[in-house]
């Protein structure tokens, strides 16, 4: 069984140069435990090397997008080749004058692929790996066309400072959200805007009510309810930088146990649906699903979940968001999959990639089982 967002998207350019879902709750919701078997969607890799922290024995990314796996194949050889300091100069995190050497370091231990996808992009190399992405270009056409209508530096650099909650919801209400930021964010960030220039426009066929809306909501709760100064994704998106927080997988005390895990991890240009069918794989514990249900019919959804079960460990857990599209476990499979919801619905309120509408934990039953 093919994934149907096969047929429906162009997956020969890269869409993501960072991985836009919060592995800390990602890695709280999997509760993955040490010699586990995960499978995660690669995306640009960040998440699926953050499951290598807690000490799995195998986990095996997959991705429909030759390019999304050369990211991650980029980070691997820099985990393996570089510093610390050099990774976040590589990324974009820091600023940096020698990520073309910084490349050329890293290039030896790529496929040819990844090779060649990455000499064909030096520009990218330049500005920093974690900006190559479609979705990384429609932020920087936001921070540098849109929010200077609407605030100036100072005023996004006070943003960002934080504070207690009073402090942050009193900035956002007295000083950040007035009637420019409302009406050009809600422009910017409709359904035929961020389908021409940030998504892919077939990812918003199953999408139900007004997606700037929906967004804008999330952004308030992002900048009173959690704290700016904290949240690399925001820091991203306004800045073009990692300001004063990391992502987990870029954290300093990350680093060296994802280096000394790394060869525990592997990568498939494959769907799910494809790699189940065609590889022998023990059951698996853990399933990092990124957001792929959102461009699934509810009758491919649940068929994939009945893979998913088949394939799994009784015990074991699935995590996926839900951007637009609402997906959870429907009540026929209510023998297969118990969801985890209140344990998924605190982690959504300190999700620092605050755009998901749902943050979604289930857990495989064992058989016969129900809930």
């Amino acid at each position: 069984m093919s994934t149907e967002i096969a047929t429906k998207a162009d997956f020969s350019t890269l869409r993501y140069a960072q991985c836009w879902e919060d592995a800390d709750i990602l890695l709280e919701a999997l509760n993955v435990q040490a010699g586990a078997v995960c499978i995660s969607i690669a995306s640009a890799g960040d998440n699926t090397l953050s499951l290598l922290t807690q000490n799995p024995g195998r986990v095996i990314a997959l991705d429909l997008s030759p390019t999304q796996l050369a990211c991650l194949e980029l980070r691997v050889a820099a985990y393996r080749t570089l510093t610390h300091p050099e990774l976040l100069e590589l990324m974009g995190s820091r600023a940096s004058e020698q990520r073309a050497r910084l490349y050329q370091r890293c290039q030896g231990l790529l496929s040819d692929s990844a090779r060649q996808f990455w000499s064909a992009h030096p520009k990218a190399i330049q500005h920093g790996i974690g900006s190559a992405g479609k979705f990384e270009r429609y932020f920087a056409l936001f921070r540098t066309y849109i929010l200077p209508l609407v605030h100036s530096q100072p005023t996004v650099d006070r943003l960002l400072q934080g504070g207690n909650l009073l402090e942050r919801s009193n900035f956002y209400a007295n000083e950040w959200d007035n009637w420019r930021w409302q009406l050009l964010f809600r422009l910017f960030f409709s359904r035929f805007v961020m389908g021409q220039l940030g998504r892919d426009p077939s990812f918003f066929h199953y999408v139900e009510g007004p997606v700037s809306t929906q967004i804008l909501q999330r952004v308030y709760h992002a900048t009173t309810h959690l704290n700016p100064a904290e949240n690399p994704y925001m820091q991203w998106i306004l800045t073009g930088q990692h300001s004063h927080a990391l992502p987990h997988a870029l954290r300093p005390e990350n680093f060296d146990l994802i280096r000394a895990n790394l060869e525990r991890l592997e990568w498939h240009c494959l769907s799910i649906e494809d790699f189940l069918a065609t590889h022998s794989v023990e059951p698996v514990d853990c399933y990092n699903l990124s957001d792929i249900f959102e461009y699934m019919s509810p009758e491919n959804y649940q068929r994939l979940l009945e893979k998913l079960v088949a394939f799994g460990r009784p015990g074991g857990r699935m995590a996926y968001w839900n951007m637009l599209t609402p997906r959870s476990r429907p009540a026929c499979m209510s023998q297969q999959i118990a969801p985890l919801l209140p344990l998924a619905q605190r982690l959504h309120q300190f999700d620092k990639a605050f755009f998901y509408r749902d943050f979604v934990v289930e857990e495989i039953l064992p058989q016969n089982s129900a809930v």
